[in-house]
């Protein structure tokens, strides 16, 4: 008889039976093959930690080679630097220095310039002033100042500007200055040498026409008529003998014909004298010798005369025409050229 076996009992022997021992040598296994796995990971990243360190160390000497080879150059560099700043150093020295040169050249030049113009002005202004007192005229003294004007502008420099203010001040004078009448001055001294011939001395007695003149004016009396010119024609005789008449001058008596005539030569020469004095244009000459010549009249003609007092009246209208006569000068200019020379 066939026994068949019992499914309990065949389970509980086939089962294996697990003991603490065997899971503790289990355990280890796995932590030894995970030990391992992580030592054998560890060591490839060290490797690669080690070849990167290599490459990184390679690189920081090839590095550390170029960085000296720059600075080798860098200090070639700025050795070629320095010598080439120093040598542009001295080209700058010498550059300034020859500029400095040529600034002084310039200002040489330029003072040299205004020099020479200063000293042109002056010597042309002297020139013109001496010919306007020769003709009279303010003509040239005006054609010179507006030329020094004209070249003043030109120049524009600060320091003649005192010279141009005073050369304006000099074209407005001129200007407004007046210029006696030299042919009416000219006809009244022919007039008054004319005169002279015809002049009555002090120590001359009146001309017969004269007494005739003064005999002839009627004479208020309260005697008749008759008794009147009788009395007339025996006084008459004896009034030409005394004359009473009053002399400032007591030498104007004591003339002898000779001398009177000598007089009147001297009082025309001193006339034509002043004549030549107004042709010339020396008004102060021709003042002096009207002056004279007055004086003379004065002293020696008969003062009651009227002769005389047109004569005399003749030549004071000559004296005030020659007032407005008076020499154009230059002084404000000249006066402003010569500072600016001695400001040189």
């Amino acid at each position: 008889m066939n026994v068949s076996p019992d499914p309990v009992a065949s389970s509980e022997t086939v089962a294996p039976t697990w003991s603490p021992r065997g899971w503790l040598v289990w355990g280890l296994g796995a932590v030894a093959v995970l030990a391992l796995v992580l030592s054998v990971l560890l060591w490839q990243r060290l490797g690669r930690m080690q070849e990167q360190l290599a490459r990184q160390s390679q690189d920081a000497g090839q590095q550390s080679l170029e960085a000296k080879a720059w600075a080798k150059q860098a200090q070639d560099t700025v050795k070629d630097n320095a010598a080439r700043l120093t040598l542009i150093e001295g080209r700058l020295g010498e550059v300034a220095l020859q500029r400095g040169q040529l600034e002084d050249l310039i200002q040489s030049l330029s003072r040299s310039r205004d020099e020479n113009l200063v000293v042109d002005m002056e010597a042309g202004l002297r020139l013109a002033q001496q010919q306007a007192q020769l003709t009279g005229s303010t003509e040239p003294s005006l054609a010179t100042l507006k030329s020094a004007q004209q070249r003043l502008q030109r120049a524009a420099q600060p320091r003649l500007a005192p010279v141009e203010r005073a050369v304006e001040k000099d074209l407005e004078r001129l200007r407004s200055l007046q210029t006696p009448d030299i042919p009416g001055l000219l006809i009244r001294l022919d007039e008054g040498v004319a005169q002279i011939d015809a002049l009555v001395l002090a120590n001359q007695s009146p001309a017969p026409g004269a007494l005739a003149a003064r005999e002839a004016q009627p004479k208020p009396s309260a005697w008749p008529s008759w008794w009147s010119q009788g009395v007339q024609q025996v006084l008459g005789p004896l009034s030409d003998l005394v004359r009473i008449s009053r002399v400032n001058a007591p030498e104007a008596l004591l003339l002898s014909p000779e001398q009177s005539f000598f007089l009147r030569e001297n009082l025309k020469l001193k006339l034509l004298n002043a004549r030549l004095g107004l042709l010339a244009r020396q008004y102060d000459a021709v003042r002096v010798d009207l002056t004279q010549t007055a004086a003379g009249i004065k002293k020696y003609a008969d003062p009651q005369s009227r002769k005389t007092q047109q004569l005399l009246q003749l030549l004071e209208q000559a004296q005030q025409q020659l007032q407005k006569g008076e020499s154009p000068r230059l002084d404000a200019s000249l006066a402003a050229l010569a500072t600016a020379a001695a400001g040189r």
